[in-house]
């Protein structure tokens, strides 16, 4: 438990490989994880070839650690494998819906969550890509992913080549909820985000971008409501371009 308490994302890797065995073992690991109905509606595509690692990096903005991490993997919804499982044991599938998108989803991240946490246990660093859902068709394209896959997350895996700060986190009571759901009161938002608020990286962020509040790093500048709103299509789109 310590050890999940004192983890961190990891950006910079040493080139060193990962040998096929431990990656395998790990892969074991993830697959293992909870799945709805036991069906495994994920595929999990693994990139080690430079050339391949180079096309899939624009469609993660070239952050580094695409093509610097030894292997990317990137965590599909998969319901093309199941479908023609059912197709050819005489089974007629309804899976091409947004309700088993969401569930290949479920399962795909749960796969990706436990890898994660195996990979750490072995000493290996990983960073998850919050990119893979804006630019979708582009990683479509790069993997030759077919109709009912669909990337949802990527994971950049290695041996770390650095140690930073923990970034912080809110306090347990600003997450846990106790039988029912408590909504916060104006008084319990400024206790829980007194310390994020306070944290001298923050105050910058705010002093930098000539804001009055940390709130409109994120709502003007980091996640405008007209981006996520022109993302969200970019999604539906591809969503739709793949058959679901």
């Amino acid at each position: 438990m310590d050890t999940l308490k004192q983890r961190r994302t990891i950006r910079k890797y040493q080139q060193r490989e990962i040998p096929a065995d431990l990656l395998h073992e790990l892969l074991e690991a993830a697959c293992r994880a909870s799945t709805v109905g036991n069906m495994q509606t994920y595929s999990i595509v693994v990139t080690r070839d430079a050339a391949r690692k180079a096309r899939l990096a624009p469609a993660h903005f070239n952050q580094p650690m695409v093509q610097g991490a030894p292997i990317v993997l990137t965590f599909c919804i998969d319901l093309r494998r199941f479908s023609k499982w059912c197709e050819q044991r005489k089974a007629v599938p309804g899976y091409d819906n947004f309700q088993w998108f969401v569930t290949g989803a479920i399962d795909a991240l749960l796969a990706a969550q436990t890898f994660c946490v195996a990979a750490e246990k072995k000493g290996l660093g990983i960073c998850y890509l919050g990119t893979t859902t804006y630019n979708p068709q582009m990683i479509v394209e790069a993997l030759e992913l077919p109709r009912l896959v669909f990337p949802i997350t990527t994971v950049t895996v290695g041996w770390p080549d650095e140690q930073p700060e923990q970034v912080d986190r809110l306090p347990l009571e600003a997450i846990v909820h106790e039988e029912v759901y408590h909504d916060y009161t104006a008084a319990d938002i400024d206790r829980l985000y007194a310390y994020k608020e306070s944290l001298p990286e923050n105050r910058k962020f705010v002093e930098e971008n000539a804001k009055e509040t940390l709130a409109q790093v994120f709502t003007d500048v980091r996640y405008t409501k007209e981006v996520s709103e022109a993302m969200s299509e970019v999604l539906w789109q591809a969503m739709k371009a793949q058959g679901f």
